[in-house]
């Protein structure tokens, strides 16, 4: 008895932790300024190489050390400037994935045609895609302004944004490793 009581006390510890399991989330970030994305890369390339050469200095390269840790210490800087700069300029969306049936519904009432199942989709993308991004959204979006952006945006951004909401929803959060 004492063993389904232990048990018990045990499942209902992880029931409590279970159940207060947070929605995976996602961001989205979007900056329309070329210029600073590019600089953004560079100096995060440029963290990198420093970084690198550091740590794989050899013995022989010992009594350049500081020259070597001065330059990622710049480099490190330099990122920190051009991210802040970018933190400013860009816009993040926030995204969680839904509950299965809540997804499940969503699909449901977005059936595809006769013409999409033909082509492979199992829903009517235009009228599901921004369904969902609206759904999904931990910003509170609007459909109808999740539609502006995917009639308005790039070919590539709509999708970046499509892909954001929609991949979340598949996004695993466990781990079934040995024992």
């Amino acid at each position: 008895m004492t063993t389904s009581k232990t048990t018990a006390t045990n499942w209902d510890r992880l029931a409590k932790r279970l159940d207060t399991l947070t929605p995976a989330t996602t961001t989205f970030t979007i900056c329309d300024d070329a210029d600073l994305r590019q600089r953004l890369a560079h100096a995060k390339a440029a963290v990198a190489d420093a970084e690198g050469t550091l740590a794989s200095l050899q013995t022989a390269d010992e009594p350049n050390r500081p020259m070597f840790h001065k330059r990622a210490e710049d480099a490190r800087d330099a990122l920190a400037a051009v991210q802040a700069e970018f933190d400013q300029k860009a816009i993040r969306l926030r995204f969680k994935a839904l509950a299965r049936q809540e997804l499940e519904a969503l699909q449901n009432a977005h059936p595809a045609s006769e013409k999409e199942e033909d082509a492979g989709e199992d829903y009517e993308m235009e009228t599901f895609a921004p369904a969902l991004i609206s759904a999904a959204s931990a910003d509170g979006m609007p459909v109808e302004y999740a539609k502006h952006l995917l009639d308005t945006w790039s070919a590539a951004d709509a999708r970046a944004l499509w892909h954001a909401a929609w991949s979340i929803q598949h996004q695993s959060r466990t781990d079934l490793g040995k024992g």
